[in-house]
């Protein structure tokens, strides 16, 4: 069979229902393919990089693979954001890039010239540190190989991101029909997940104050049920927390979470973890956001245990004599979630939770970081229902959306964590739109980040999906002003209007784009459009927030995470850190 055609087989048969992407010269064969074809949609978004965040988004929600496709050249390059995204934020997904003929391409002669095809580029090159696996497909009896290799990649081990450049001529020729071909890979855990029980029921055993601190590793191998029968289980046992990325793994009225650590966490569970003799991290990356810069006054008393699916995480130690675990979430979830810790032969364990909430009510309700908008999100999310997805762009409302958004049992946010990209937020609502049918999608975004897919609105539009939009409107780049106050004597260099940055009125833009629009400035104000929140159309909601904002608390540099700005009192800081009974 052809072999795009061939490739669309193979695509049905591994349960892909969506496909994104933008058409190409050296992808109009894949494009044919995909037409024709049934069991499968294409998905045609306004740019390459709106269509690579849709498959990250749609991968993200569905727990199974995305893929995305792009011509060759600026198509290909195009893609590379998503590709960082996907890599960075353990999200599996296929990209497919067309490429020019291998008889007119460069390396086909061995030449040292720039390029020799039009929009040659060698995008396999480029992406070869941001992907698990990327190949130039330059012989069509190795492709179903190599799609069998892709696929087993991207969603073994930590998930990630996987390439095939594959040149038009080959898109074109004949290809044995053999979808169950071997990839030739073989994925092994290197730790029995029963070990790593056993090690940490002893350890807990002689701990006296253990905390548990859930990463977004959890959800990226899709045991996001099996830690949440664990944590029920343990909820008046463990102290949990999360890091940011995690934090919709736990619902609002779970008392066991005490929030997310690191620079713009929660005072109450920075200071548990500075407090704590055992720290039990399981899919946490513990990178210096959560850490603070200097890792030594990081969880200062306790012992730490690591588990995480990736052993090159491990190789960077938080402690000198941590204990490591390098396992799969996937065989250890489910054995967790079955095994039910008795912390309590040791009555101290009791005290230690006591304290945990002690620190909550001196620290969380305190008021220190009682702002209007963080009471606005807050409010919001009392609005939205449950069994939905929700997708948090880059910047304040990011960190708004981390600190006070009230998660429901079965609510879900998507983040760009790592990576941190700018214009993920909307592209990746649509992807889960995709994922799972029938369910409104809200995405959050700053009024510069909005602007940066924009048009991706045309698309939600044409499609008429139920995607619910709201720009937090500072009408600034407010996290780089914030910068800008701190270090450079208030010099708003081209993130204010009058200093270089501009935005546009959103409402008249959605207007244009057929999308209805309204402008709120509080949550009585959004009430009024409750049913717009809940009916199957596209709405835009140009939330006005202030040109003021601020993120707060925030870590200073080289500060321990548990004395965040603005600081509380010094005395109570004093008290605070003081070993008790309660």
């Amino acid at each position: 069979m052809k072999a795009t055609d061939y490739i669309v087989e193979f695509l049905v048969k591994k349960g892909v229902q969506a496909v994104f992407g933008y058409p190409g010269g050296m992808v109009t064969h894949l494009m044919d393919s995909l037409y024709k074809a049934s069991g499968i949609s294409t998905k045609i978004c306004c740019h390459e990089q709106g269509a690579g965040f849709a498959a990250c988004g749609y991968a993200a929600a569905g727990g199974k693979p995305g893929v995305a496709f792009a011509t060759s050249g600026p198509g290909a390059t195009n893609l590379i954001t998503a590709i960082c995204h996907a890599y960075f934020e353990s999200v599996p997904v296929v990209f497919i890039t067309g490429q020019v003929n291998t008889y007119e391409s460069r390396g086909e002669f061995n030449l040292r010239v720039r390029q020799k095809g039009f929009q040659e580029t060698d995008v396999v090159q480029m992406v070869s540190g941001v992907t698990k696996y990327a190949e130039y497909v330059d012989d069509v009896s190795k492709l179903p190989q190599c799609l069998e290799k892709a696929f087993q990649i991207a969603v073994s081990g930590r998930p990630g991101a996987v390439l095939l450049d594959i040149p038009m001529n080959v898109q074109r020729s004949q290809v044995e029909f053999n979808i169950d071909c071997d990839s030739g890979v073989d994925i092994t855990s290197e730790v029995e997940a029963a070990k790593a029980i056993a090690d940490l029921e002893r350890e807990l055993k002689s701990a006296k104050r253990a905390v548990i601190l859930a990463g977004n590793g959890i959800n990226s191998v899709g045991e996001r049920d099996n830690f949440k029968r664990f944590a029920k289980t343990h909820e008046l046992k463990i102290p949990f927390v999360t890091s940011m990325i995690a934090v919709d793994l736990f619902s609002a009225d779970f008392k066991g979470c005490y929030g997310f650590i690191g620079a713009y966490g929660s005072r109450c569970a920075n200071m548990i973890v500075s407090q704590c003799d055992l720290l039990i991290s399981i899919g946490s990356r513990m990178d210096n956001r959560q850490t603070g810069a200097d890792i030594t006054k990081f969880a200062p008393k306790a012992k730490i245990i690591r588990i995480d699916t990736d052993v090159e995480e491990l190789k960077y130690k938080i402690k000198p004599d941590e204990m490591q675990i390098n396992a799969d979430l996937r065989d250890v979830m489910p054995l967790l979630s079955e095994t039910e810790f008795s912390p309590y032969e040791n009555d101290d364990w009791e005290s230690w939770r006591l304290q945990c909430d002690y620190y909550r009510e001196k620290l969380n309700d305190s008021g220190i970081d009682d702002y209007r908008v963080n009471k606005l999100i807050e409010d919001i999310s009392l609005l939205i229902p449950d069994d939905t997805f929700l997708a948090a762009d880059v910047g304040q409302n990011q960190v708004w959306l981390a600190q006070s958004f009230k998660f429901k049992e079965r609510q879900r946010m998507l983040f760009s964590g790592g990576h941190g990209a700018m214009g993920f937020s909307l592209p990746a609502a649509i992807g889960a739109c995709y994922s799972l049918p029938k369910r409104n999608v809200y995405s959050f975004s700053g009024d510069g980040g909005l602007q940066m897919n924009i048009q991706e609105l045309q698309f939600i539009r044409s499609e008429n999906l139920p995607v619910k939009i709201f720009v937090l409107n500072n009408s600034s780049l407010g996290m780089i002003r914030c910068f800008q106050e701190m270090y450079f004597d208030s010099i708003y260099s081209y993130t204010v209007k009058g200093g270089g940055y501009t935005s546009p009125d959103f409402i008249e833009v959605a207007k244009a784009y057929g999308i209805d629009a309204f402008r709120i400035k509080s949550a009585a104000e959004l009430e009024k459009h409750k049913n717009r929140l809940i009916d199957n159309t596209p709405v835009l909601f140009d939330v006005d927030i202030g040109d003021r904002t601020y993120v707060t608390p925030k870590l200073a540099y080289n500060k321990p995470v548990y004395d965040q700005d603005p600081p509380i009192e010094r005395a109570l800081l004093e008290e605070l850190l003081k070993d008790r009974k309660i």
